[in-house]
């Protein structure tokens, strides 16, 4: 059986991922893409979920939790984008480090 790809971020950055072929589920507030995901969870033949950071944080820790537990589909949240102020590569990885290992390191 084929697995699907979807996305739940912002209706701004919903149109990028269409126009890429991706359907793309449109959530205004992280409580409306939390709703979003739990919904796209239940769809049978979704393989893959990229769900935007912003949109991701708002979900529970039940909610991750299950998540963590479910082979399909994979969640993947990507960074929100920002705007105006374009960080750093290095600072991003830092602060992907931080979340994974739970404390700051420098890098050279």
């Amino acid at each position: 059986m084929p697995c699907t790809l979807r996305a739940v971020c912002s209706p701004e950055v919903a149109v990028g991922f269409e126009l890429a072929g991706i359907r793309a589920e449109r959530a205004a507030t992280p409580a409306e893409g939390a709703a979003r995901v739990r919904r796209a969870l239940e769809e049978p033949g979704l393989g893959v979920l990229l769900v935007e950071e912003r949109l991701f944080d708002a979900l529970t820790a039940e909610d991750r939790r299950e998540l963590g537990r479910r082979p399909l589909p994979l969640v993947v949240p990507f960074p929100s984008p920002a705007w105006g102020a374009a960080s750093s590569p290095e600072a991003r990885i830092v602060e992907i480090l931080r979340q994974a290992i739970g404390y700051r390191v420098r890098l050279r």
